[in-house]
């Protein structure tokens, strides 16, 4: 089967969820024997317009850069010329697209019309451009602001209704585009993100790893990582550790990731006197990430609004090590069906500090529990949330699609 994924991202560099979920879905089919192509912006870091990667050749067209609008505009007028190319080279029998903007240059070809299309939402996006961007106080700026949401909402509203399903990563995500979009329930299914059971498992032995990454000994280690924007509420973590060491002293947290608050991040613990409790590694590699998670005794997920699914927790969880998270979005999917126990009341600090202590407290009073607990993460996930499965069924609505 020729299958073309439509995207915003890359899988030429894997450095969040949106280009994970990609990057198995396209990899895993094309080792499957189909013959998968990925449309997509050419961003800075891309030296060339087309590259191959574990047989997936992705096709990159150019995108304007000065400003978020002439970015938007030129992804819609790029895409279509490119896709069309493609199609009469390679005759596609099904188009997946993962998010809006190329997806709605391709959906302006009347040569997308008789093709079906499947649209995979991670979550919506002009909700993630309100989530990672302040409203400015000058005027002019502020209107620019406003026109980027509109912009975005009508892009993915027709993106979503030109498609003849759409597949959503948790229930939280279906009812956030039935409910922003007035889309019927029977246009989308909803097939649960998947992880990596081979790269992601348990530590044989945690303190040679700890040992290896420079990890203080001693310490009941907490780990997260994440995009440092405001939605994953890490200053509301830094709090609750703040909080937690006044009953808990030897707690460590080592916090992953970059982006524009990290400085800020730094400051707050600077200021609450906590500097030597936390860890800031800054952006973690793909190659050394399992490591990571398979160092911690506990994951800890804060995030304040739109976790649209949240694969860190399977692979946490993957990984031996179980995750404390806020009840948002699709965390609180995953975590209640496990145990409500691991989800916090809310994304208060105190209130997160509460079941830290707690967790801790269990850590170190009855090891031998924790390690059991630990064990039914990794056999909930397998059992659950594998790529595999994942790719199983949205095969399936492919296979379908050629069908009809």
């Amino acid at each position: 089967m020729n299958i073309l994924f439509v995207a915003d991202v890359s899988i030429a560099n894997v450095i969040g969820g949106a280009e994970r979920v990609l990057f198995e879905q396209s990899t895993r089919l094309a080792k499957r024997g189909h013959d998968v192509h990925i449309l997509t912006r050419r961003l800075p870091e891309h030296k060339k317009d087309r590259d191959t990667i574990q047989n997936v050749t992705e096709w990159r067209y150019d995108a304007d850069q000065k400003s978020s609008i002439s970015f938007i505009r030129a992804t819609m007028r790029n895409s279509r010329p490119l896709f069309e190319f493609l199609n009469k080279r390679y005759s596609f029998d099904c188009i997946n697209f993962h998010q809006p903007f190329s997806a709605f240059g391709v959906i302006q070809s009347p040569v997308s019309k008789r093709i079906r299309k499947i649209y995979t939402c991670h979550s919506l996006s002009f909700e993630e451009f309100v989530s990672r961007n302040t409203i400015p106080d000058i005027f002019y700026k502020k209107g620019l602001y406003l026109i980027n949401i509109f912009v975005r909402r009508w892009i993915e509203k027709r993106a979503l209704k030109g498609s003849n399903e759409i597949v959503a990563l948790s229930q939280f995500t279906r009812d956030r585009i039935k409910r922003t979009y007035r889309i019927p329930s029977n246009k989308i299914t909803v097939i649960s993100g998947g992880v990596d059971l081979e790269r992601f498992f348990p530590a044989d032995n945690k303190e040679d790893i700890r040992r290896r990454l420079d990890i203080p000994p001693g310490k009941v280690i907490l780990f997260t990582v994440r995009n440092i924007v405001q939605r994953m509420g890490l200053e509301n973590l830094i709090a609750a550790i703040h909080q937690a060491i006044k009953i808990a002293p030897d707690i460590y947290l080592v916090l992953g990731g970059d982006g524009p608050l990290k400085e800020n991040l730094i400051d707050q613990t600077e200021r609450l006197g906590i500097r030597k409790y936390i860890s800031f590694t800054g952006f973690i590699t793909e190659e050394d990430l399992p490591d990571y998670y398979r160092m911690a005794d506990i994951f800890v997920l804060s995030t304040l609004e739109l976790e649209g699914f949240g694969l860190v927790t399977l692979e946490s969880m993957a990984s031996g090590v179980p995750v404390l998270g806020t009840p948002v979005g699709g965390t609180k999917e995953i975590l209640y069906e496990f145990d409500p126990g691991f989800l916090f009341k809310d994304t208060d600090p105190y209130s997160m500090a509460d079941l830290i202590i707690d967790t801790c407290r269990k850590i170190k009073e009855n090891p031998e529990s924790w390690d059991k607990i630990s064990h039914q993460c990794r056999i909930f996930v397998a059992s659950n949330f594998s790529w595999e499965k994942n790719v199983d069924l949205l095969e399936k609505k492919f296979w379908v699609t050629r069908q009809d």
